[in-house]
C-alpha cells in the first residue's frame, strides 16, 4: 500500500507533530506499506525521519502551513501529484489553525478525498462536544461558545464524510453515533509511542524529581502545582524538585516566562523549555512522579501513555476523559480536585512518601501501557483501510454487474 499521512511532523511545533512520528516509525516497518507520504507543514529544519531501524521509502511534501486559507488547495494538490493508494489524516480541530476559516478549510480535506474516491481514514484526536472551551483556549463568551459549538457541528458533519473516522476513546464513538447517526466510526485506541524494556522503577540519587510535560497556559497551567510542591515540602521536608517539561501553547505565548519570573522566590524549579526526543526517555526515567495540572480535557492524553510505557506514578485531576481512559484502559493515578491547589499537594504527598505505593501504582501503569504499543495500532489501521478498500471493490463490482 502506498499509503499518505496529512499531519504536522517534527521538528513542527504544531499539535499531534509527535504522534505522527511514532505512527510513521511503525508504519514504515509494515510490510503492507510499500511507500510512506508524508503530506506535512512546513518547517525551517529538516524533518526527522532518521530511523535506525529498515523500511519503506519516505517521500516528504512540505505542503501546508498553520492558519492558510491556501491548504485545501495545496494539500489537494499534492495528493493529485502522488497518486496514493490511501489517506490517513491525524487532526483535531485547531490542525490547520487557530483561525476560523483556516480551521474549517483544511478540514474539508476528508471530503474532497472522498469526492476523489480515495479510500481515506480521518484520526480525530478530540471532538468538540468534550471540550471546555473556556479552559481549552477558545473563549470564555457565552454566545462565542454558541457559535463556536455550532460551527463544531457544522465541521463535524464533514469530517464525518470520510470513509472511516477512528477516536480513541468509546465515549467519542457513542457520542458521535447518537448525536450525527454516524455509522463509520471506529474505536482505534490512542497506543502508547514507545515499549521500553520493563524498567527497574529505582529513581536517581538527588531530589525527587516531580515533573509535568506539554503545552501550558490554556487548561494546562502549572501555578497550582508549584504551590502544591511547597505544601509537600513544607508538611514532609522531604527534598523535591519542580520539572516543568515543555513550551507555551501557542494560544498563550510568553505564559511560562511569566509564571518562571512570578515564583523566582521558589527554590529547585526547573523549566526544561522544548523537549527533544532523544531526551523524552531521560525525562520521564529521572521523575518520581508525573502531573497533569489540568483544569480540563480535550482528548485522550499521549503523556499518560508515556509515563505508563516509562513505568512512572501518576497524579491527574478527576474529570473528564483522564478518568475515563484509567477506567478503559486500566491506568491508575492519585487524583485531586482540579481547583484545589490542597488536593494537588495531598496527591503528591501520597505518593512521595509512601514508595511501596507509588511503585504499585508504576507496575500497573507499565502494563497498562504495553497493552497497546504503537505497532498495533498501525496494524489496526491497515487493516481498517483494507476493509474499506474491500467494501469499495464490492461496491464497484456490484454496480458493473
Amino acid at each position: 500500500m502506498k499509503l499518505a499521512i496529512v499531519t504536522a511532523y517534527p521538528p513542527s511545533k504544531v499539535t499531534l507533530n509527535e504522534y505522527a512520528y511514532h505512527l510513521v516509525k511503525q508504519f514504515r516497518k509494515n510490510k503492507k506499506v510499500t511507500e510512506l507520504i508524508l503530506l506535512t507543514d512546513k518547517t525551517e529544519g529538516a524533518k526527522d525521519i532518521e530511523f535506525t531501524e529498515a523500511g519503506c521509502k519516505i517521500i516528504i511534501k512540505e505542503c501546508w502551513s498553520f492558519n492558510s486559507y491556501k491548504n485545501i488547495l495545496s494539500v489537494t494538490k499534492a495528493i493529485n501529484q502522488t497518486k496514493p493508494d490511501s489517506v490517513l489524516f491525524n487532526l483535531q480541530f485547531m490542525k490547520f489553525g487557530d483561525k476560523k476559516i483556516a480551521a474549517a478549510l483544511g478540514l474539508m480535506l476528508p471530503m474532497v478525498c472522498k469526492m476523489k474516491k480515495i479510500p481515506n481514514i480521518v484520526l480525530l484526536h478530540n471532538i468538540l462536544e468534550e471540550v471546555d472551551l473556556g479552559s481549552a483556549g477558545f473563549t470564555s463568551n457565552k454566545l462565542m461558545q454558541s457559535i463556536y459549538g455550532f460551527i463544531g457541528t457544522t465541521l463535524t458533519k464533514l469530517i464525518l464524510k470520510a470513509d472511516t473516522v477512528a477516536v480513541t476513546m468509546q465515549k467519542y464513538v457513542t457520542i458521535l453515533e447518537n448525536k450525527y447517526g454516524a455509522t463509520n466510526v471506529k474505536l482505534i485506541p490512542h497506543g502508547t509511542f514507545e515499549i521500553p524494556a520493563e524498567p527497574d522503577y529505582k529513581l536517581p540519587e538527588g531530589p525527587l524529581q516531580v515533573m509535568t510535560f506539554g503545552k501550558f497556559g490554556t487548561y494546562k497551567k502549572v501555578e497550582g502545582m508549584i504551590e502544591a510542591v511547597e505544601l509537600v515540602r513544607a508538611s514532609t521536608g522531604l527534598d523535591l524538585e519542580v520539572v516543568i517539561a515543555g513550551t507555551d501553547n501557542p494560544n498563550v505565548p510568553g505564559y511560562l516566562a511569566k509564571v518562571e519570573q512570578d515564583y523566582k522566590h521558589v527554590p529547585n524549579v526547573r523549566f526544561t523549555g522544548y523537549v527533544e526526543e532523544y531526551e523524552v526517555p531521560i525525562l520521564f526515567n529521572e521523575s518520581a512522579v508525573v502531573v497533569f495540572p489540568y483544569t480540563s480535557t480535550t482528548g485522550s492524553s499521549g503523556v499518560l501513555h508515556q509515563a505508563g510505557s516509562y513505568g512512572k506514578a501518576v497524579v491527574m485531576p478527576d474529570l473528564g476523559d483522564l478518568a475515563l481512559l484509567v477506567k478503559d484502559e486500566g491506568y491508575r493515578g492519585e487524583f485531586f480536585e482540579p481547583t484545589s491547589v490542597e488536593s494537588l499537594a495531598k496527591a503528591i504527598e501520597a505518593i512521595v512518601t509512601n514508595e511501596a505505593y507509588r511503585l504499585e501504582l508504576a507496575k500497573t501503569n507499565y502494563k497498562a501501557a504495553t497493552a497497546h504499543p504503537m505497532s498495533q495500532i498501525a496494524e489496526l489501521y491497515l487493516a481498517t483501510f483494507n476493509s474499506i478498500i474491500e467494501k469499495k471493490s464490492t461496491s464497484i463490482a456490484t454496480a458493473s454487474a
